[in-house]
């Protein structure tokens, strides 16, 4: 694989250029998929603005807000990866709550919000209606190879070692997720985009095969 070195605020703006271009008369939804430790959910703050400048009203979304209960999260323990990788996202409700009203035939009314983990109950947030030529960010780790569906997918990628040094020490047991993830889903070769972010100082773009 090959990757081409470019700075940080050159990377938003080449991603904004990218997403703003897919299906320029209706709305996208794109997946800004990666470990915590790859600050996906700093990336999606970051394209609001610009996808704005460009004439796409934007809106971010992390998959954190979108978990199922602790009920079913912590069945099979608190720090169990195999539950994390599989079942902590509440894929059903954030498909029929986002994506499915934010795509071409959806009514246009997302909720922001399903679940507040920190306090274990339904975060109660009010609807929000897209307007016209929408661009809707989801960001989080496993998004690709399941059911959801985007219309473009950015994967942020660490190398084991990178993701190994930079991930919190009360989220280290979550390290095999991420080696099962990469082995099964490969979201390096499934993203249309991926970035490497082993120092997030200095980005690189995968490029295209030849």
């Amino acid at each position: 694989m090959r990757y081409r070195p470019i700075a940080p605020d050159l990377l938003v703006a080449e991603l904004a250029d990218r997403i703003a271009g897919v299906n320029a008369d209706g709305r996208v939804r794109v997946a800004l998929d990666g470990a915590p430790a790859a600050a996906p959910d700093r990336l999606g703050a970051a394209l609001v603005d610009p996808l704005r400048v460009r004439g796409r009203p934007a809106v971010h979304l992390r998959s954190t807000d979108f978990l199922r209960p602790a009920s079913l999260r912590y069945e099979q323990g608190r720090t169990n990866p195999d539950s994390y990788y599989l079942g902590w996202l509440d894929e059903a409700g954030l498909r029929r709550e986002v994506l499915e009203p934010a795509g071409p035939s959806g009514s246009g009314r997302i909720l922001p919000t399903l679940w507040n983990a920190e306090t274990d109950r339904a975060s109660r947030a009010g609807y929000l209606g897209l307007p016209d030529r929408s661009v809707v960010l989801v960001s989080g780790p496993f998004l690709l190879g399941g059911p959801l569906p985007f219309d473009l997918s950015v994967h942020l990628a660490l190398s084991p070692a990178a993701l190994a040094r930079r991930a919190a020490e009360r989220d280290r047991w979550t390290l095999p997720a991420y080696r099962r993830y990469a082995e099964e889903v490969d979201p390096v070769a499934l993203a249309d985009l991926a970035v490497r972010v082993d120092d997030p100082r200095h980005p690189a773009l995968l490029l295209p095969p030849g």
